[in-house]
Parts: C-alpha cells; structure tokens; sequence
C-alpha cells in the first residue's frame, strides 16, 4: 500500500543520502505499475507527486530541492534542515 507515510519516507531517504536518485526514480516506476494508492481521498496527491518521481530522471522533471520540499509539505512532513556534528 503506497501512502503518504511511504512517499515521505522514500523522500526522506533520498534526502538523506540512504538512496540514490535512480533508486527513487525506479521506486515510483514501480508504484505506478503495482498500484495500490491509499486512502482514497489521497490518491490524487500520492499520484500526483509519485508521478513527477518516476519521471526524476529527465530535464522535464528536475528533482530540486525547492520541489522536494513541497512534496513534504504537501505530504504533511515539513522540513527543517540542520547540520549534523561530526
């Protein structure tokens, strides 16, 4: 089941390094194909944002950090950036 909790997760592991842009296009390539959205009244956003995903990997579609960080809010994860201590 692709949720919001899903779609920011993967996010958030791509942001933080835990996987790589191409592993995160090949994520949402995948989401389309299996389907499975949830719930109903999100399907138009996780579809939405999901959609744009799979297309990451073109100049169409870039996957700036400004478009990132909508997709968190939109998801209900606003983010904040600090730095780590080594």
């Amino acid at each position: 089941m692709i949720t919001k909790e899903t779609v920011s997760a993967k996010l958030l592991a791509y942001m933080n390094g835990e996987i790589s842009q191409a592993e995160l296009v090949d994520w949402a390539e995948t989401c389309f194909i299996e389907g499975g959205f949830a719930p109903d009244e999100d399907i138009p956003l996780l579809r939405d944002i999901v959609a744009y995903l799979a297309a990451a990997d073109t100049t169409a579609f870039p996957l700036l950090w400004d478009v990132v960080i909508d997709f968190m809010k939109q998801l209900g994860k606003p983010v904040k950036v600090v730095p780590l201590t080594a």
